[in-house]
């Protein structure tokens, strides 16, 4: 599922007014905290993430995440990211 520009232009505009529904610190993405990713995306398809940690783990977690999850990186900035997956 690749998204067009003008598909992250659309949902970049929408991540504004969202609040970070998880949270992934010190201990990296644990089982959980992929489990409750997955639930977000399935309830929400759009979501943003507080990634806590420095820049080079901030960006491995963004991959596995967009790996592991099947979600698409809409976009981030410092220590947030948003991520989108169309719902079945």
């Amino acid at each position: 599922m690749s998204l067009s520009n003008r598909q992250i232009k659309h949902l970049r505009g929408l991540t504004h007014q969202l609040q970070p529904v998880v949270t992934v610190s010190d201990k990296g993405l644990s089982e959980n905290v992929m489990t409750e990713i997955e639930q977000a995306l399935d309830y929400h398809e759009l979501v943003k993430i507080k990634l806590r940690g420095d820049r080079s783990m901030r960006v491995q977690w963004t991959q596995q995440i967009m790996h592991d999850c099947g979600a698409e990186k809409v976009h981030s900035i410092g220590q947030v990211a948003c991520f989108f997956r169309r719902n079945q």
